[in-house]
């Protein structure tokens, strides 16, 4: 005797509101899974974000750092005293700061060379060479960038811009390791050399340290 088969239940039609919460459920899957994306910085919900050490490598808040310190002491000094009492503002240049570290900091360098320029423009007690001006003639002449000051070629150089001081130096990095831990610690050495005399006018040295564990 043949059975009788019954045809399958038939499924109910999906309904808007299903198709919306599963629409829904995809869509916090795969956010959830989503690189978050943030702004920070003065003005923003985040002003601190800037601030934080992502690795022990030179960052912006460094520079920011060892350009302040620096700035502080210069405008301490003697020198800059007799440089506040002259009837006309003397015009300075930056030499390539030298990179006497185990890092490759090419951006960061650019960055402190700008930021150098604008804290000494910002006193508004010397005039600064423009660095567009300058790296043509560096180019011109065939300074190397990093390469160490040259009372020679400085004298040259300065002949051409018209200035009657260089800012020069390095930049250096000593790294401890023990155990798990890292630390580096970066110093930044800058003088004020004046162009005909080649007599070292100004001179400091600013050191930071960073460290990592784990």
């Amino acid at each position: 005797m043949s059975q009788i088969k019954t045809p399958p239940a038939s499924r109910p039609p999906l309904t808007l509101t299903t198709l919306i919460a599963l629409a829904l459920l995809v869509l916090s899957v795969g956010t959830g899974c989503a690189p978050q994306v943030m702004r920070g910085g003065e003005g923003t919900e985040n002003p601190e974000l800037g601030r934080a050490a992502l690795s022990v490598k030179l960052d912006r808040e460094d520079i920011n750092y060892l350009v302040a310190d620096y700035l502080k002491a210069l405008q301490a000094s003697a020198f800059w005293r007799r440089i506040q009492t002259r009837s006309t503002r003397p015009l300075m240049a930056i030499w390539p700061i030298q990179n006497a570290t185990s890092q490759h900091i090419d951006d960061e360098l650019f960055t402190l060379l700008s930021s150098i320029e604008t804290a000494l423009v910002n006193t508004g007690d010397v005039r600064v060479v423009d660095r567009a001006a300058q790296e043509a003639l560096i180019q011109e002449i065939g300074i190397q960038h990093g390469a160490a000051y040259d009372p020679a070629t400085a004298q040259r150089m300065g002949r051409q811009l018209g200035v009657q001081y260089f800012v020069t130096g390095k930049i250096t990095s000593v790294e401890e390791r023990l155990n798990n831990q890292k630390r580096v610690g970066y110093s930044l050495f800058l003088q004020i050399i004046e162009v005909e005399t080649g007599l070292i006018e100004f001179q400091h040295e600013v050191v930071r340290y960073k460290a990592i564990k784990g």
